[in-house]
């Protein structure tokens, strides 16, 4: 079967997606390792400074008029809550255990098509509400609701995957004027300026360890989110959203080769149910349920 002209820009979007997916998942074992020695707020810091370090060649490149924009307030706003996003999810990656964290993590797309239909007016069909659906029951399977799932570590995580959802969405909007390296850029070096405030007052120094654990988890999660702002760009949020949950069985490889955490009954259903929103995302079965 050959995908037509149309179906490509979806499928470049798909990959870009699932390879953020995976670079992001690597990220999340770079600062569990490292939170068992740093606070939170440096790790926030590290992730966003070495970013602004991957764009310098660029801006030697294409000069200072390339980093111009006419939307540094919706720059800002991005960076805010994205920053604050942050804060959560490495909070809880630190606190609780891996399957739990990494689960609250990736579970932004839940909230995605509804954000991106209320903000953006974007269609909302059956067939992603049902995708989204489907990847709730599938993060409930995974997460299991023990005593780590439902308590006050897990409401940050659950509001951090709503603030996440709304920086994606928030990506979408830019996306229109704003090309992926700019906006990531300028989340880079706003989200440095705020979160050194925090940082100052934990300074200390680091072992060659944990500095390599830091600057890994930055260039990982930078060249992440250039693979994200471009899914964004070619496809809308709502569509391809529950692609994201495929960090969940990344996420899950490493916590069984470092941690040896093997995944139970529940977690392998809960795969499943993820496996079926990505399928239901693909555009096989969204030309199928079009036609």
């Amino acid at each position: 079967m050959q995908l037509s002209t149309g179906n490509r820009p979806l499928i470049q979007a798909i990959c870009c997606l699932t390879l953020s997916a995976f670079l992001f998942s690597i990220m999340g074992v770079c600062i569990r390792f490292a939170s068992q020695s740093v606070d939170n707020y440096s790790i926030v810091f590290f992730r966003n400074f070495v970013g602004i370090f991957i764009f310098l060649p660029l801006i030697f490149n294409k000069g200072t008029a390339f980093f111009k924009t006419e939307k540094l307030w919706m720059h800002t706003w991005r960076s805010v809550i994205g920053l604050a996003a942050m804060y959560g999810f490495f909070y809880a990656i630190a606190h609780l255990k891996l399957s739990n964290a990494v689960v609250f993590t990736y579970s932004s797309p839940i909230f995605i098509p509804l954000i991106a239909w209320l903000f953006l007016k974007e269609k909302i069909t059956k067939s992603m509400l049902l995708a989204a659906a489907l990847g709730l029951l599938g993060v409930v399977f995974v997460a299991k609701p023990d005593d780590g799932l439902f308590n006050i570590i897990s409401l940050i995580g659950m509001s951090a995957s709503f603030l996440a959802a709304m920086a994606f969405v928030t990506v979408r909007a830019l996306t229109n004027t704003e090309p992926p390296e700019r906006i990531v850029f300028y989340f880079c070096m706003i989200g440095s300026l705020i979160s050194a405030i925090p940082m100052f007052w934990m300074w200390r120094p680091y072992t060659w360890h944990e500095l390599a654990l830091l600057i890994g988890a930055g260039l990982l999660a930078n060249i992440s989110q250039i693979f994200m702002s471009y899914a964004y760009k070619l496809a809308p949020a709502g569509q391809i959203g529950p692609i994201n949950y495929i960090a969940i069985i990344f996420a899950g490889t490493w916590g069984f080769l470092f941690w040896g955490e093997l995944p139970d009954h529940y977690s392998l259903f809960g795969f499943g149910f993820i496996i079926l929103a990505i399928i239901i995302c693909s555009p096989w079965i969204q030309n199928k349920l079009r036609n």
